[in-house]
Parts: C-alpha cells; sequence; structure tokens
C-alpha cells in the first residue's frame, strides 16, 4: 500500500462526512433564502457558494494528506501575508456595513481578516508549542503582540465581530499552552472592567445603537431593533416543522429579515423559519459532532504542537456558531459573523475547509508525530 493511499484511507472520515454535509446544505440554505429575489447577483449566491465549496474541498484534501508539521514554515509568511491584507484593505479594501473589510485583488473578493485569525492560529501554536520553559509573562506579553497586531487593524476598519472571535481563541490556546490559570482569570477581569469604556469611547455610533437594541428590543422596532426584532419573529412563526423548503409567505420571501444580510449574518433565522425547531436542532447536532470530532483529533493528537493548532481551529469555529446563532435568537448583540460552511461567505468556507484539513491531518499523521516526539 502506497503512503498516499495509507494516508487517505486513514482520514477522519466523520470530519470529512460532517463538514460536506453541513456545506451542502449551507448552499441549500441559500437557494431558499435568496431564490424569489430578482436581482441576478442574488440569484448567484448559491452557485458562488458551491463553486466556494468546491475549491474548499481540494483545499481540505491538500492540507489533510501534507503533514501539519509544514507549518513551522508556513505559518510566519501566511501571518505576514495576513497583515499585509489587513493594511491594504484600510487604504482600498471595500466598505461593507459601514465597515472597510473586503478585498478585491482580480476576480477574487476576501475579508483578509479570517485569513489573519487563521494564521494567528498557526503562529500561536508554533510559539507555545516551542518556548514552553519561558517564563508564563514573557509568553503572555509575547502571545499579546502577536494577536494584537492584526486586531489592532481590524479594529481600523472597524470590524469588530471580528476582533471578537480573538478573545476566546486566544483565551483556549493559552489555557492549552500552559499559561497558569491565574493569568487568565486577570485578564478576563481587566476585560470586563474595561468593557464599559470600550463601548462609550471605541464604537461607532451604529455599533453603539446594535448594543443598545440588543439590551432593549423594544426601543427602536423600526429602526436599529428592526433586524433583531424580526429574526426573533422569523424563527418564532417556524414552530415545530417549519414552514417548508421555498414556503410562500415567509419573512424572508415578504423582505422583513434583511435582503442584504438574510443569506449570511441572518441565515440561521431563515433556516428555523423554514425548517422549524426540528431544523435548527439536527444543524445544532451536526455542529456540535463537529466541535466533538474535532475535540477527539485533539485528544489524540501526537504533540503540543498538533493538539494546539486543533484546539484553535475548534474554538474559532464554536465561537463564529455561538456568536452568529446568539445574535439571530438575542443572546448577543448583532456583530455580523458569519455560521461556518452554512453563510454566504465565500472566502471564509475556503478558510474553515483549510482549518479542517489541518486538523484531519494531525488525526493522520499523529502516529508518525508521536514516534519524532
Amino acid at each position: 500500500m502506497t503512503p498516499f493511499l495509507r494516508k487517505l484511507i486513514g482520514m477522519n472520515w466523520l470530519l470529512f462526512v460532517n463538514m460536506l454535509a453541513l456545506a451542502v446544505f449551507g448552499v441549500i440554505a441559500i437557494y431558499s433564502a435568496t431564490y424569489m429575489r430578482e436581482d441576478s447577483v442574488a440569484a448567484e449566491f448559491w452557485r458562488k457558494q458551491a463553486n466556494w465549496v468546491a475549491v474548499g474541498l481540494v483545499a481540505f484534501m491538500v492540507t489533510s494528506l501534507i503533514d501539519y508539521h509544514w507549518i513551522r514554515w508556513g505559518a510566519l509568511p501566511m501571518y505576514l501575508a495576513g497583515i499585509v491584507f489587513l493594511v491594504l484593505t484600510k487604504f482600498i479594501g471595500s466598505k461593507v456595513y459601514g465597515a472597510r473589510s473586503w478585498l478585491h485583488i482580480g476576480p477574487v473578493n476576501f475579508q483578509p481578516a479570517q485569513l489573519a485569525v487563521i494564521a494567528g492560529i498557526m503562529v500561536l501554536a508554533l510559539f507555545l508549542s516551542q518556548f514552553r520553559e519561558m517564563h508564563p509573562m514573557l509568553r503572555l506579553v509575547l502571545c499579546g503582540v502577536i494577536v494584537g497586531a492584526p486586531c489592532l487593524l481590524i479594529l481600523l476598519q472597524p470590524d469588530l465581530g471580528e476582533v471578537i472571535i480573538w478573545g476566546p481563541v486566544l483565551l483556549a490556546l493559552l489555557f492549552i499552552g500552559g499559561i497558569p490559570v491565574r493569568y487568565l482569570v486577570c485578564i478576563i477581569l481587566i476585560v470586563v472592567a474595561f468593557i464599559p469604556l470600550a463601548i462609550n469611547l471605541g464604537l461607532k455610533p451604529y455599533q453603539q445603537e446594535r448594543i443598545t437594541a440588543f439590551i432593549n428590543p423594544d426601543i427602536d422596532r423600526q429602526g436599529s431593533a428592526w433586524a433583531i426584532n424580526q429574526s426573533l419573529i422569523a424563527i418564532g412563526s417556524g414552530g415545530w416543522a417549519g414552514k417548508g423548503f421555498k414556503a410562500p409567505n415567509t419573512q424572508i420571501e415578504l423582505g422583513f429579515l434583511p435582503a442584504t444580510a438574510v443569506h449570511n449574518d441572518y441565515i440561521f433565522s431563515a433556516i428555523a423559519e423554514q425548517w422549524g425547531f426540528v431544523g435548527g436542532i439536527f444543524l445544532i447536532s451536526a455542529f456540535g459532532l463537529l466541535l466533538l470530532t474535532c475535540l477527539f483529533v485533539a485528544f489524540f493528537a501526537g504533540d503540543r504542537f498538533g493538539l494546539l493548532l486543533v484546539v484553535g481551529i475548534t474554538a474559532l469555529i464554536f465561537t463564529h456558531i455561538f456568536q452568529n446563532m446568539g445574535m439571530t435568537i438575542s443572546m448577543l448583540p448583532i456583530t455580523g459573523v458569519p455560521l461556518p460552511l452554512i453563510s454566504y461567505s465565500g472566502s471564509f468556507v475556503l478558510m474553515i475547509m483549510f482549518g479542517l484539513g489541518i486538523v484531519n491531518s494531525v488525526w493522520i499523521h499523529r502516529r508518525a508525530a508521536a514516534d519524532l516526539r
């Protein structure tokens, strides 16, 4: 048996099938949320998503079959490329929902912040695995520098949602990386103490309105609280089994859910309306299975580097899921974070599949990594 075939057979097929099922369902959900719109751009959303999924599958397979230790040489160049793209976005990027967060390079349109997060996880995993004997405070400071550079550039866009994503990811990596819990508790307390100051002095007016609408959804039902109230109505109207695939007279078809965001930020609202509580539970269960599979891979990782990579990517996916679903049911403020593998997000699907490819690579090469340890 050739090494290539051995790797192919040794893939984590549960991870692959689960990921593919979610991605295909995402294309179906995008189609059902946009098919009724007359503009040609909206009609192409599901096709574009399908193309990105196809590219993502290639990235997943290639990344899976290559030993994940290549990241030791590729992490820093990817991180620096992410920083360069973020700088370019500040000057020549496109504005979406008030944030200059998208960059056009030829036919490709993507968010550099998403590349920066994946690359940041790779650099942090490499650093925390290589410098375990360094004093915890110094390690903490250097991790802050690694995360601080892209976060500052993302804040300048400003894209608060992508900055918030860094918090749980960094805490998970620091915890697994051996930083004492007392340091992490201090960080959490400092962040909580600065939240009121950040809201009043650091946020744009439209971001402050989102916070206000989250605290009191009845304060401006026709303005800042419109989207969250319509999201709750859509989810509630779906009932137990939903109104059905491509059902007429829905919040989606009637345009009550924002047409510019129903296929990405509010895709869970659209799914809950059409597929009901049952569909929502199945989707959450599929995500739960994906996360548990990733944690299973982390448990059997061959070395600390692989463990940190998988934990970081798992934390990234979990935070996106929690934040996206949380904002659609008014558990969290609206931040414009996509739902992994489901929302129309193009390059984000590619980044998630690339990250899951790294997870799969850790699984495939776990024995070889253990032998080298």
